[in-house]
């Protein structure tokens, strides 16, 4: 009789947090929210350790649950550099072995990839997991040593976790049917997103350029859902203030046996795939939390606003400090106010 199989009954993701710890306005409560929906996540542009450990502090408030995470040391050939880091969730995943900065003895990679092996706890099922962000470059031919040198690697992975299914994930800045990837493809790696797009695009509801991905060897791991999570429809906000205060890249993700990802609203509804949030700022209403989504809008702003109330129109706003007609327009033109 053949076994069965235990899959890993879990999802895992891959995200690009753009300039994660550096001070740039950063809603770390938002990110966690979009974290916690992985049970295992691979996270690319991490600034600073330090941005790590406030991630991991605010996806354990958001959740309730016990994470754990790892970074790497600062990549990078120049003074920009990035670290790479995974992190999971206690009760569905558990570290193995093998964390490792790849050794590049060819320095092909601006930022070697990071891998390291982990285990579900719900199955016992093992995973490679490695991660990489492809230098965006002045142009695709710049891209492209990159991603040839990704073929190497990946038989490399093969060597230091046998018999192990192994997953490649990342902001690859190339999109999957590229012919750049014809050597990763000989070996019998394929992408699990071919549709969609995963940078946020400055008109709302529109996004570009499918860079975000994970690679993975066919029939293995037993996935049952893969996507992209849209998330700016989990807060109701636009894409300028999602790319300011969250990021600029939506993650990617797989389901593995039985786990399914369930998209939750940041009040803690749930939000259908489709339909999206009828989520809005209302003046007269809204916390100064909330307020603080308006453009030009901080915690001062904010509870200006809150004070002057009652307010009988947007257009009002020109009363509190620092908000002139432009910027009320701005605010106006955002479509986060109730109408």
């Amino acid at each position: 009789m053949t076994p069965l199989v235990a899959w890993g009954d879990i999802v895992i993701g891959s995200w690009n947090i753009q300039n994660l710890g550096w001070n740039n306005d950063k809603r770390y409560d938002k990110v966690a929210h979009v974290a916690g929906h992985f049970d295992f996540l691979a996270i690319q542009e991490l600034m600073n350790e330090a941005a790590l450990e406030r991630l991991e502090q605010e996806v354990e408030a958001a959740t309730g649950e016990a994470w754990s995470s790892m970074a790497s040391h600062a990549l990078g050939r120049s003074t920009y550099r990035e670290h790479y880091a995974f992190l999971w969730r206690d009760s569905a995943v558990e570290y193995d072995s093998g964390a490792v900065v790849f050794i590049d003895h060819r320095d092909a990679f601006a930022r070697e990839p990071f891998s390291a092996k982990f285990r579900s706890r719900r199955t016992g099922q093992e995973f490679a997991a490695a991660t990489v962000h492809i230098t965006y470059g002045g142009s695709i031919g710049e891209r492209l040593p990159e991603i040839e040198a990704l073929a190497d690697y990946w038989q490399w992975l093969e060597e230091v976790y046998p018999e192990t299914p192994r997953l490649l994930l990342g902001d690859f800045n190339l999109r999957p049917e590229h012919q750049g990837w014809e050597p990763l493809l000989s070996l019998g790696a394929v992408p699990a997103i071919t549709t969609g797009a995963t940078t946020l695009g400055l008109t709302d509801g529109r996004y570009a350029n499918l860079y975000d991905n994970l690679w993975k060897q066919p029939g293995e791991l037993g996935v049952t859902d893969r996507g992209i999570l849209r998330f700016p429809d989990l807060f109701g906000i636009g894409h300028e203030r999602a790319r300011d205060v969250i990021s600029d890249h939506a993650p990617v993700y797989l389901a593995l046996g039985s786990a399914t990802l369930e998209l939750t609203a940041f009040d803690g509804g749930s939000v259908d795939h489709a339909e999206g949030t009828s989520w809005c700022i209302d003046l007269n209403q809204s916390s100064i939390e909330a307020l603080t989504e308006l453009p030009h809008v901080g915690p001062a702003r904010a509870s200006q606003i809150v004070e002057a109330r009652p307010w009988a129109s947007p257009a009002e706003l020109v009363r509190v400090g620092g908000l002139g007609q432009s910027r009320v327009q701005d605010i106006k033109a955002s479509g986060l106010l109730c109408e």
